[in-house]
């Protein structure tokens, strides 16, 4: 397809996104000049030179938002604002484009009324897109690892440009993307398919180029998880990894993503709640000088802002807690503190850094340090001018039409056809009745063989991810019902036996099986005498989010449409990193 093209098309969307959020909305917005950050230079140290020790650390943390009945910020949310100062927000999940517009205009009219009225930096986790975040009425784009699959950087920029131009037009200054990690160890049960695959060439390559995307946009990229997460066989989310590889490993496959991105300009990084014992055995790279400071900031050079990940996540607060990990988090080197939690953690967070100042155990030139740095990002990416968005435009820039036609068209290019003995693609046009089955999003998938297919279609789920015997009996009772039969497999680590066990037994009906793994592409391995299998990178590890785009894409390549991915992972003893096949021409 003509790249040239869509990318100019993604660019301009986004410019115009970009200037029509420069006018906020008159009902919006208070009056020009109300406060005294917006009557001053856009100048950091003037900016600093007016705060108080409590305001400073303000600025230091990042607070989760909470939400009323309503969906808008409660008020709880604006007591962090203006009673801790707090200097950035990660939002909660607002449900529409529209409402995340509107949830962001009254978090920054909170935030303007206060003593020096300085913005806030609205932050989201748009790895696969804004509707990572805010679900409905948004595009929905591949994982890292489709685009890994694709191999196109000019199909990362497009991506990016993509949610950089929905994320502004909602009010959003800072996305936790790109994911840097190489995904090494295919156990990872958090990273998978969040990676763009498990070559360091490859994750450096989309790494950089995303990076140098978001900035072109104006929006904060945020390479994570510094200094790597993808061999790890624990989620920090709930306990806390460690890797034990040496240091000529950390340095040939897993750091060159980050330096990439260094290279490439990018503002910000994200630390990892993983101890790497080649650098410094005792804590988690959040919490450790040697990885922040020595490493991060010293051997690679990098100057921008450090934000952690969630301090809630029990890899950190079970073992030191919400004040101590907070401490030691910023003489590490950190700028800014990931509060995950409920209000409270946001006091204690707040109340930490401020009581450390006063004892000394913190001292002013390291605060103001950081302080100058989310300042300084405040003012690069327009947070004092274009305080304000307006619903209306979010909900035209979302999901438009030339948006969502782009995100088909990347899906279909990441999607992997690693397997056809004959069985694909099945005939559209006839009147043939379609199994769909599987142990996750079978309605959603359903739904979209529906739409690619004349014939009608069939659905069975498992009630969990380890289908019983009995549940696989049924399965099966409905194929000998069917013509053929589309069986999807998730997993995020080790495929559960049930899900092997499913799959078998479909095959031995006789009847047309392909496999499609939602998830990671590693399934195969489990149930390798399947004779059709196809790999999506459709569904994340930890939350199965759905990915409308990348089961559509799935479902078309399955009834004829060309795949355009080749493996960005290596199924082990079965097939190779590049691997990928095509469907004859005609």
């Amino acid at each position: 397809m003509p790249m040239h093209r869509t990318t100019s098309l993604v660019a301009a969307a986004s410019l115009s996104a970009a200037a029509l959020v420069a006018a906020p909305p008159a009902a919006a917005s208070p009056a020009a000049g109300s406060s005294p950050a917006a009557a001053s230079a856009c100048d950091p140290d003037a900016h600093l030179a007016k705060m108080t020790d409590a305001e400073k650390v303000g600025q230091m943390v990042m607070a989760v938002t909470h939400d009323g009945p309503d969906g808008m910020p409660n008020d709880e949310t604006r007591r962090s604002l203006q009673e801790l100062r707090i200097g950035s927000v990660l939002t909660s999940e607002p449900r529409t484009p529209g409402l995340a517009a509107r949830y962001a205009n009254q978090l920054q009219r909170w935030s303007q009324d206060t003593r020096l009225g300085l913005p806030l930096l609205v932050s989201g986790d748009f790895e696969f897109g804004t509707t990572h975040n805010v679900r409905e009425g948004t595009t929905p784009l591949p994982n890292a690892m489709g685009l890994g699959a694709a191999r196109d950087p000019r199909l990362a920029r497009t991506a990016a440009h993509i949610t950089a131009a929905e994320a502004r037009a909602m009010g959003f200054h800072w996305n936790y993307a790109p994911v840097a990690d190489v995904n090494t160890n295919p156990r990872n049960p958090i990273i998978g398919v969040r990676s763009f695959g498990e070559r360091t060439d490859l994750v450096s390559r989309l790494t950089a180029t995303q990076a140098r995307a978001y900035e072109e946009a104006g929006i904060i990229g945020t390479p994570k998880h510094f200094p790597g997460h993808g061999d790890t066989e624990n989620d920090s989310h709930l306990e806390l990894p460690a890797v034990t590889y040496d240091r000529a490993t950390l340095e040939k496959v897993h750091l060159p993503p980050f330096q990439a991105a260094i290279k490439a300009g990018v503002p910000a990084v994200m630390t990892a709640h993983v101890v790497v014992k080649a650098i410094d055995p005792t804590v988690p790279a959040t919490l450790s000088p040697q990885v922040l400071t020595g490493l991060l900031r010293g051997q690679l050079g990098f100057k921008g802002l450090i934000v952690t990940d969630g301090m809630d996540m029990d890899a950190i607060d079970k073992n030191w807690g919400t004040r101590e990990a907070t401490v030691m988090a910023v003489k590490a080197g950190a700028d800014v503190i990931m509060s995950s939690g409920e209000y409270p953690t946001h006091v204690e967070a707040v109340g930490a850094l401020l009581d450390a100042v006063r004892s000394g155990a913190l001292s002013t030139e390291r605060v103001d340090e950081s302080v100058r740095r989310v300042l300084d990002l405040k003012c690069r990416y327009g947070a004092f001018r274009h305080r304000y968005v307006s619903p209306g435009l979010a909900e035209k820039v979302a999901a438009n039409p030339a948006f969502m036609r782009q995100a088909a068209a990347i899906g279909r290019a990441a999607v992997t056809l690693v397997k056809n003995e004959g069985v694909l693609p099945f005939d559209p046009r006839s009147g043939q009745r379609t199994l769909v089955a599987g142990a996750a999003q079978t309605e959603q998938l359903a739904q979209a063989v529906d739409a690619a297919s004349a014939g009608p279609v069939s659905r069975w789920q498992s009630a969990t991810t380890d289908p019983a015997d009995a549940e696989i009996a049924e399965a099966v009772r409905l194929a000998g019902e069917a013509d053929r039969v589309l069986v999807a497999t998730f997993s995020s680590g080790p495929l559960p036996a049930g899900q092997a066990k499913l799959v078998r037994a479909l095959q031995a009906t006789g009847k047309p099986v392909a496999a499609l793994a939602t998830g990671l592409p590693y399934d195969y391995a489990e149930y390798p005498d399947v004779r059709a299998y196809v790999a999506a990178y459709a569904t994340t590890a930890r939350a199965q989010r759905l990915n409308l785009t990348m089961h559509k894409a799935a479902a078309e390549v399955v009834f004829g449409a060309q795949p355009g991915g080749t493996l960005p992972v290596t199924i082990t003893g079965h097939y190779p990193y590049g691997h990928g096949l095509r469907y004859p021409a005609g």
